[in-house]
């Protein structure tokens, strides 16, 4: 029998452009043979649509955006069971979910927790892990209290800056200094963020990354190599290899990620063995930290001394071309479309581990 997958991409958020990326490349990967692939596209404004059945791989991302060539659908139709007098193939159920979404309405546990509710297996992280991981305050909370050496930081909610805006410029000048980066508090892939030098930049760092959250994160610069980890388990979780971020700018920002290309990955890092199984032991830490499930991508400075310093996770790092994570395990041997089989193996076996437990008295 072949799996029913589903493909939940697009999404209410700035990274919905993203997400098509990373869905184009999942289906282009995925082996028609083993899975009904089954599109699910949310658009910007929050409608979800379903598309009819896939028969092969998608060669054009706007192929993807449903708006005119699917249906739209209430998102607890995933389930066909809560509707057994529709037996149209549009509301035929689904197997396990792959939610290919980054970013809020996606990746912070809100999807998750639908699913969870409609008792569907997921592919990737669940809602404790997908919520603290996507807000890098509370992320950083939970690292510290984990004992993970990471960079000083300070946040602010929007209400609170504007009361006293000066008050929180001349904070982060005593506590960080320059350089520091500000970022928004709940988005990933670079988005918003900002690197201020100065007080007018900080300034324009502030505003900038309020217009995508509520929540500002703001980092000491920490002067190192950038390197990352892939992880993938349950219970008892593995790495990969290695591999380092090169920017040819002056950080690695949305456009070098996924524009231009812009950046230079270097797979396996040159790193020392003793260094290697440092990282590893960090990145299972904070894997383990935020009760992860599935997959995460552990992002660390590696500084001159030695110093393996977290600088955070991603529970749902991209599938693009240009992503470090798919390319990270295929160095450790494990190809692309074995990496998805394996990721939906692992959805399987904690839904299937969650219906052990007893929910009656």
């Amino acid at each position: 029998m072949k799996v029913k997958l589903g493909l939940l991409y697009g999404g209410k958020s700035a990274e919905h452009k993203v997400s098509l990326q990373t869905a184009l490349a999942v289906i282009k990967a995925l082996d028609h043979s083993k899975y009904d692939i089954h599109p699910i596209y949310i658009s910007e404004q929050g409608e979800w649509i379903r598309g009819n059945q896939l028969t092969g791989p998608v060669d054009d991302v706007k192929k993807l955006v449903l708006k005119e060539a699917g249906t739209p659908i209430s998102p607890v139709s995933l389930n066909a069971e809560l509707f057994p007098a529709q037996q149209s193939i549009q509301n035929e159920s689904i197997d396990v979910v792959f939610p290919l979404l980054h970013g809020p309405n996606g990746e912070d546990g809100t999807v998750q927790g639908l699913l969870e509710l409609m008792n569907i297996p997921y592919v990737g992280n669940g809602v404790l892990a997908s919520s603290a991981g996507m807000d890098k305050v509370i992320m950083k909370n939970i690292f510290g209290q984990a004992g993970l050496l990471q960079a000083k930081y300070a946040s602010y909610i929007r209400s609170e800056w504007k009361q006293n805006p000066e008050e929180a410029y001349a904070k982060v000048e005593e506590e960080l200094g320059y350089p520091c980066f500000v970022k928004p508090a709940n988005l990933g892939s670079s988005v918003g963020i900002s690197k201020a030098t100065d007080r007018e930049s900080l300034e324009k760092a502030f505003e900038e990354a309020f217009m995508f959250d509520r929540k500002v994160i703001i980092e000491e610069a920490i002067i190192g190599r950038e390197i990352e980890i892939g992880v993938l388990g349950n219970d008892n979780p593995s790495c990969s290899v290695v591999g380092e971020i090169v920017p040819k700018k002056d950080f690695y920002d949305y456009k070098a990620k996924y524009e231009d290309g812009d950046t230079a990955l270097i797979i396996p890092a040159v790193i020392t063995d003793e260094q290697y199984e440092n990282v590893k032991t960090e990145a299972v830490k904070a894997f383990k930290a935020l009760d992860c499930s599935g997959l995460v991508r552990a992002d660390f400075f590696l500084t001159k001394e030695g110093k393996v310093i977290i600088n955070e996770v991603n529970t749902m790092p991209g599938f693009t071309p240009f992503s470090m994570f798919p390319l990270l395990w295929q160095e450790a041997g494990v190809s692309y479309p074995e990496l998805i089989e394996k990721l939906v193996e692992l959805a399987i076996e904690r839904h299937n581990e969650k219906q052990t437990i007893k929910y009656t008295i």
